[in-house]
C-alpha cells in the first residue's frame, strides 16, 4: 500500500504504474518514470497500454500528425541521451519559404545551429511499398520498453475505481488495478473519454480541425522541387489560419490548419497560385491519397489530476497550433518528477506537475498575441509586402541581427517560447524598420487601381524597391 505523508501518496517498491497512449507522452513519461525510479532506489511496475503498431504503414500506426520537431526539442532530447537517428529524421530541415499574396521569401536558419527534424510519427502513409525508415513513435517506444516499461498492444475499454485506486479493464481478460493511472491520449482517441467518466470533473482542452495529407513524388522529386526548405503560407483563404508543406523522404507532407476545413477549403488551398508554382506544371492532388483531418487541441484541460491520475501531453495542455512533441516531453518529465520525487495525490500535482502546465498555459497567451499579429498581417494585405522587404534588406546582415527572419523561424517552428518571441517585436531594432516599412506598403497599396489584384506569386519574385 502506497504511504501517505500529509497530503502526498508516495509510491514504493512494488507498487504498480498504468500508463494509457504509448505516443510521445507516454513513452517519455514511461522512461523518466523509470530513470528516476532507479536512481531513487525503487523498483517500480510500469505497464503502456498501446495497440497500435506504429511501424506499419497506414491509419494502423499514425498518429495523425504533420512531424515536425523543433531544434529545441532535439537539443534537449541529446541532452537526456535520447538520440534521434538518421533512420528516423527523414530530412533535417535548414530553411523554410514563405508565402504570401505579395511575394515570397526564403529564409535560411537565422542562425547557423538551427535546424528542425522532419519525421514520420507512425510506419508512414498507406501507400508505402517499402519502409525505409524507422517510425518516431516507435523508437519512443523501444527506449521506454528498455528502461523496463512492458507494452501490452490490448485496447483499453474501461477505467474504473478499485476503492481509492484506479483500475484499467482490456477486452478478455481481468481489471488491472494500478497505484499510478496516466492518461497519454490524443484529442483523437476514444480512451480520452474513459477518463472524463472517471468522476473527478476532468475536461478535455478546446479542439480544432486540422487536415493533413502526404503526396508521394519520390525522393529525387521531393529534394528537386522543394530541397531541405519548409514552404510555410500565409494567404487570404476564408477560415485557412496556415499551411504548411514538409519534405520528407520520398513524400511530402501537406499541413492545413484553420476553421472547419472542408473540401472546398481544401480544393482553394491547391488551386491558390501561390501554391500551384510549387509544384510542377498541370499537377493535381490525388484523389486516393494518404490524408486524414484529425482533431487538435489548443488550450487547456480542466482538472488534468487527481489523487493516483494524471493526465499528460495534447490531454493536459499543449502549445498554442505548434510543438506538440514538445509539449509531451516537457509535461511527461515533469509528471513523472513529481510521482517519483513528491508524490501522485492530487496537492501533489497541483503543486509540482501544474507548475510546468502553468508556464505552458501563460507563455500560450503569449502565443494568441503573436497570431493576432500574423492575422492582422494576412487579412490587411499590405503588411505582407513590408515583412518580405524587411527580410529581404535582413539577408546580407549577420544571423543574430536578422530580426524579423528569427521572429518568423522561431514562430513557424516552435523553437523558442511564444513569450520570447512577442518581446523581440517590441525591441525598436525590430519595430522601428518594420513600422517604416510598413507606412511605404500602405501607401504603395494605396496608389494602386482600385480594380489591382496583388501580383502572382514566383519563387523568384523579388519585393520592387522604392
Amino acid at each position: 500500500m502506497a504511504k501517505l505523508y500529509g497530503d502526498s501518496i508516495v509510491l514504493e517498491s512494488g507498487h504498480r504504474v498504468g500508463v494509457v497512449g504509448g505516443g510521445p507522452a507516454g513513452s517519455l513519461f514511461s522512461y523518466f518514470f523509470l530513470l528516476f525510479a532507479q536512481r531513487s532506489g525503487r523498483d517500480i511496475q510500469l505497464d503502456i497500454y498501446e495497440p497500435r503498431t506504429f511501424e506499419q504503414p497506414g491509419s494502423v500506426g499514425c498518429n495523425m500528425c504533420g512531424g515536425i520537431i523543433s531544434e529545441s526539442l532535439v537539443q534537449s532530447l541529446a541532452v537526456e541521451g535520447i538520440n534521434l537517428p538518421d533512420t528516423v529524421v527523414q530530412r533535417g530541415i535548414d530553411s523554410y519559404v514563405l508565402h504570401t499574396e505579395y511575394g515570397t521569401r526564403r529564409l535560411e536558419t537565422p542562425v547557423g545551429e538551427k535546424r528542425i527534424a522532419a519525421v514520420h510519427r507512425g510506419g508512414g502513409p498507406r501507400t508505402v511499398r517499402e519502409l525505409k525508415w524507422q517510425s518516431f513513435d516507435a523508437h519512443l517506444l523501444k527506449l521506454a520498453i528498455a528502461e523496463g516499461a512492458n507494452h501490452h498492444s490490448d485496447r483499453v475499454t474501461g477505467l474504473s475505481w478499485y476503492g481509492d485506486k484506479p483500475q484499467v479493464q482490456v477486452k478478455g481478460q481481468p481489471p488491472q488495478t494500478y497505484d499510478l493511472l496516466v492518461g497519454a491520449v490524443g484529442m483523437n482517441s476514444p480512451a480520452l473519454a474513459l477518463f472524463e467518466q472517471l468522476g473527478f470533473k476532468y475536461q478535455r482542452p478546446k479542439p480544432t480541425k486540422t487536415y493533413i495529407t502526404e503526396l508521394a513524388f519520390g525522393s529525387d522529386s521531393v529534394g528537386d522541387l522543394f530541397g531541405n526548405s519548409m514552404h510555410v503560407f500565409l494567404l487570404s483563404i476564408p477560415r485557412l489560419d496556415f499551411a504548411a508543406l514538409i519534405p520528407k523522404g520520398d513524400y511530402l507532407t501537406t499541413c492545413l490548419l484553420g476553421e472547419n476545413i472542408d473540401k472546398e477549403l481544401i480544393a482553394s488551398f491547391f488551386r491558390h497560385p501561390a501554391v500551384r508554382e510549387c509544384f510542377p506544371e498541370g499537377w493535381e492532388p490525388p484523389a486516393d491519397g494518404c490524408h486524414c483531418a484529425p482533431k487538435m487541441f489548443f488550450g487547456d484541460a480542466l482538472n488534468p489530476f487527481a489523487d493516483r491520475v494524471v493526465l499528460i501531453g495534447d490531454a493536459g495542455i499543449s502549445r498554442l497550433y505548434k510543438d506538440g512533441i514538445g509539449g509531451a516531453y516537457r509535461t511527461a518529465k515533469a509528471a513523472a518528477r513529481t510521482a517519483i520525487f513528491r508524490g501522485i495525490s492530487a496537492a501533489d500535482f497541483r503543486e509540482n506537475y501544474m507548475t510546468e502546465c502553468r508556464r505552458i498555459s501563460w507563455d500560450n497567451q503569449f502565443g494568441r498575441l503573436v497570431f493576432l499579429v500574423v492575422h492582422g498581417i494576412k487579412k490587411l494585405g499590405f503588411p505582407a509586402a513590408a515583412v518580405l522587404k524587411t527580410i529581404q534588406a535582413e539577408s546580407v546582415l549577420p544571423g543574430k541581427r536578422r530580426r524579423m527572419s528569427m521572429v518568423l523561424w522561431d514562430t513557424f517552428t516552435g523553437s523558442a517560447p511564444y513569450r520570447e518571441i512577442f518581446f523581440r517585436t517590441l525591441h525598436p531594432l525590430f519595430l522601428m524598420p518594420f513600422l517604416l516599412r510598413n507606412i511605404w506598403a500602405a501607401l504603395r497599396s494605396r496608389r494602386k487601381t482600385s480594380g489591382a489584384e496583388p501580383r502572382k506569386v514566383s519563387q523568384a519574385t523579388s519585393i520592387p524597391q522604392e
